[in-house]
């Protein structure tokens, strides 16, 4: 087996491989060094020139794309208000439609009712004039049989006691009676 000679100044040993942990070594700092400058320099690069430009176009289309969407959701906004508008003012005009519907209507069905009132309170008026003639026909045919059936029963009953039968006497009697 080989020794290996182990110097504590050294990281490495004779066949130039690395004892222990080669970031630590103080050989290795300056080339350690010198690949994370170039590491650096080559991300600065790549980052600067390919990844920051796409990044900064995708952040100016989105925020392109956000004031776009905010511009149309402000235009869609103002178009629902108007519309909004057009429609409680069409919702109004309606309603005052339907009330100058309703209020001829009413005036319409009020004239119509008047007017067969007026027809029915002219029938009734008729019937009630007819029905009074009526009445006072069968008064006076009443009357008269009244007086026809007083004269007679009169005449009998002053036959039955013995009595004169004046007509004159018995009309006169009873028209004076009649009468009140």
């Amino acid at each position: 087996m080989a020794t290996q000679t182990h110097d504590i100044s050294t990281c490495v040993d004779a066949g130039g491989s690395a004892i222990g942990m080669p970031q630590l070594c103080a050989d290795w700092i300056p080339n350690q060094v010198f690949w994370l400058i170039i590491t650096l320099i080559v991300i600065y690069f790549v980052m600067s020139r390919i990844a920051i430009p796409r990044i900064g176009a995708v952040l100016a289309e989105r925020s392109s794309t956000i004031t776009n969407d905010i511009a149309a959701a402000e235009e869609l906004k103002e178009k629902a208000v108007a519309a909004e508008a057009a429609y409680q003012k069409a919702l109004a005009d309606a309603r005052t439609q339907a009330n100058e519907i309703i209020a001829a209507a009413k005036a319409e069905i009020q004239t119509e009712l008047d007017a067969e009132l007026a027809k029915a309170d002219a029938k009734i008026s008729v019937k009630a004039a007819e029905s009074e003639a009526a009445i006072a026909e069968i008064r006076a045919g009443a009357v008269k049989s009244v007086t026809a059936v007083a004269k007679d029963t009169a005449k009998e009953l002053l036959k039955a006691m013995g009595g004169t039968v004046d007509a004159k006497t018995v009309t006169a009697a009873i028209n004076t009676r009649m009468k009140g």
